[in-house]
């Protein structure tokens, strides 16, 4: 089934009224023959941590790259805080982006952490952090740094803030990039699996800073593997398999009582 999710944050404050904040609807994704993403639907609003998961090729980091215009959707509906991202046909069956400033205006709300890190190498972690408030948003340098020092202390990294990506572990470096993501100050932030290249004894620091977020309000869309983190922070799971929607609810019900076959099968494999 592929129904459209009217994500509830955890808190019942922000569940009544709260607004939309990411919201598609029936969308798919080919690339040449092979059918990616069957006409997903799914939602987020303000305060919400939605947490996709499926089995790999289930789409889930297709349907992330898609919400944050980084690839283009062979058809469909994308909405970021009520604005739908306009498509035209790209003459070879798909769409492409009609605007390409309203794509970096849609890009400036959404925060993105990939599974690999992406620090830029000849940067200091600071100057990973101010690069795109000063360079793109056009932030004075003095107060991206002052944000950046805030930032850094949160996520635990003041005193690695002129160290090099190649000098850091790889749950700094994941730590960092979660610092760059939040210094454009966005409206969602999007995580790609961002344990997946950490070496086991890194996972939890990370998950740290993801929950502290959460327990912020922080809206969230996270595709993870981490079953454990899923249920206990998310406010909404959405189980991807063979591009569809398969089942979704709250996380009490995709763990506890799961009526897929399907899902109950992952979750039986990945010990959910």
């Amino acid at each position: 089934m592929t129904a459209g999710a009217s994500v509830l944050p955890a808190t019942t404050s922000a569940a009544n009224g709260a607004a939309e904040a990411i919201h598609v609807e029936d969308l798919h994704k080919k690339f040449g023959d092979l059918h990616v993403l069957k006409g997903v639907s799914i939602s987020a609003r303000d305060g919400g941590v939605v947490a996709i998961i499926g089995g790999s090729g289930s789409g889930k980091s297709t349907l992330l790259r898609c919400i944050n215009c980084l690839e283009n959707p062979t058809s469909g509906i994308i909405r970021v805080n009520g604005e739908e991202i306009r498509l035209k046909p790209d003459g070879r069956g798909g769409a492409m982006p009609a605007d390409r400033r309203q794509i970096e205006r849609i890009r400036s709300r959404l925060g993105m952490v990939f599974q690999s890190f992406n620090l830029w190498n000849h940067m200091t972690l600071m100057e990973n952090v101010i690069e795109v408030p000063v360079h793109v948003l056009g932030v004075k340098r003095d107060e991206a740094i002052a944000a950046a020092e805030t930032l850094l202390a949160r996520v635990g990294l003041s005193e690695k803030r002129d160290v090099y990506p190649a000098f850091l572990s790889g749950g700094q470096q994941q730590r960092g990039a979660i610092a760059r993501a939040l210094a454009i100050q966005p409206r969602v932030m999007l995580f790609d699996e961002p344990t997946s290249a950490l070496d086991p004894e890194l996972v939890g620091e990370v998950l740290k800073v993801i929950a502290d977020l959460a327990r912020e309000g922080r809206t969230m869309v996270l595709v993870t593997h981490e079953m454990k983190f899923a249920r206990e922070v998310a406010s909404h799971v959405v189980f991807l398999a063979n591009g569809i929607v398969e089942e979704e609810g709250p996380p009490e019900q995709i763990f506890g009582a799961p009526r897929s076959e399907r899902l109950k099968q992952f979750i039986r494999n990945v010990g959910g």
